[in-house]
């Protein structure tokens, strides 16, 4: 039986540290985002003094650099010898309700308090009685702060809060993939924020380039890898989104392919295949980290795919497209055995442009046909694997 596990200690010929060649590995500089770094650090800086700044909002795509800065940036804070702010990071993936994050901010200053499983009003109380004891800065980074379930709820509280600190006070950091998240939110909430914008712009094929050059040579073995297969992988990359992450699964399933077929090194072969495959990968991980109701309406589009609707339509290359109409009924049947509301049909309008601009679904305006005027959709990845995906989440959200 040991030798079932030969392959796995057996040292690769290709790879020389895979850690370095993750998109969750932190390099040391992260290049072409110096801008964006000094911004930041601009923006908080009054906190650092211990005054009340603008609340700061930062956007971009998947993959341009939003949190690996705001981390390097936090770093560099932490490090001060001396400094009137204190940051608490939150995922709100993880931590998306305005309670959860009330209670991570609790946790990250107050541990022993934390574990009493005090309320939400007990925690806020004890959150501005800690503020009020030496006038700090609460700076609280809210990444993926558009997952939160009661965003309002906890806008209005984060931003109220000043009215009752008598000495320091809270800024809000929000980091978020979606430029027009706030325009869901409740005017009272939209009021109270009075922030500054930053936004991240995807990285270029050259960009793209120079990252990977400089992650392949301490990650892959010399002479296993050439510039331009690099090139290629983020080209592909730069065509597609810009996403450093997506340029990174490229170049390293290419990796694991050339080992798995024991070539001495990669070609451009293994990098064109490892960026289909890798392009898949991130889409599935971007609609799962949709927010609840664009993923819902994926879902619609995934399960009207399978069982078929009432009415489709065949575009000239012989696909079948969904009608938008029947989609939304479809969502709107979803949502409500959810125990969700569903939103307007406005708001529908434009979840379908946002997952159009983010390739996940393919659509275009009819002519005059069976419906007059009207929009026709496809989904842009296999519908079986999006529906079993977002189950899973389903399940998951269910369970928190």
């Amino acid at each position: 039986m040991a030798e079932l596990f030969d392959d796995i200690f057996k040292e690769s010929r290709i790879f020389a540290n895979r850690e370095i060649l993750s998109p969750h590995y932190m390099p040391n500089k992260l290049l072409f985002r110096e801008k964006q770094m000094q911004e930041i650090a601009r923006y908080i800086t009054p906190s650092l003094k211990g005054e009340r700044g603008r609340n700061l909002f930062v956007y971009g795509k998947t993959g341009t650099g939003k949190t690996s800065c705001m981390k390097s940036v936090i770093d560099k804070i932490n490090n001060l010898p001396i400094s009137k702010a204190r940051i608490s990071y939150i995922n709100c993936r993880i931590y998306n309700s305005r309670y959860r994050v009330l209670h991570k901010i609790v946790g990250d200053y107050l541990p022993l308090y934390a574990k009493r499983g005090y309320g939400i009003v007990d925690i806020y109380e004890r959150i501005i009685n800690w503020i009020d004891e030496d006038g700090k800065i609460l700076v609280a980074v809210l990444d993926e702060i558009d997952v939160v379930k009661d965003l309002d709820d906890l806008i209005y509280t984060l931003t109220r809060a000043n009215s009752d600190i008598k000495s320091g006070g809270i800024t809000i950091v929000g980091i978020s993939n979606k430029v027009s998240f706030k325009d869901e939110l409740d005017p009272r909430s939209l009021s109270t924020l009075y922030e500054n914008d930053l936004v991240f712009p995807p990285y270029n094929s050259n960009e793209l380039a120079v990252i990977l050059k400089e992650r392949v040579d301490e990650g892959f073995r010399k002479g296993t890898i050439d510039q331009a297969a690099v090139n290629l992988a983020a080209a592909l990359a730069a065509k597609e989104s810009g996403d450093a992450r997506l340029a990174l699964k490229i170049i390293s399933k290419a990796g694991e392919l050339a080992e798995e077929r024991d070539l001495p090194a990669i070609t451009a072969n293994e990098v064109t295949e490892a960026a289909r495959a890798a392009e898949e990968e991130i889409a599935y991980e971007v609609i799962n980290t949709l927010p609840e109701h664009q993923r819902l309406i994926v879902y619609a589009i995934a399960m009207l795919s399978i069982q078929g609707s009432r009415y489709k339509r065949l575009s000239e290359s012989g696909e079948t497209y969904l009608f938008s109409g029947d989609i939304y009924d479809k969502y709107v049947s979803i949502s409500n055995s959810l125990n969700k509301d569903p939103k307007s049909s406005r708001w529908y309008r434009k979840y379908i442009s946002d997952l159009d601009m983010q390739g996940i679904i393919v659509s275009y305006e009819s002519g005059k046909g069976i419906r007059g005027h009207t929009k026709l959709i496809k989904l842009a990845y296999p519908p079986e694997k999006i529906k079993e995906s977002i189950e899973k989440t389903l399940n998951r959200d269910a369970a928190l």
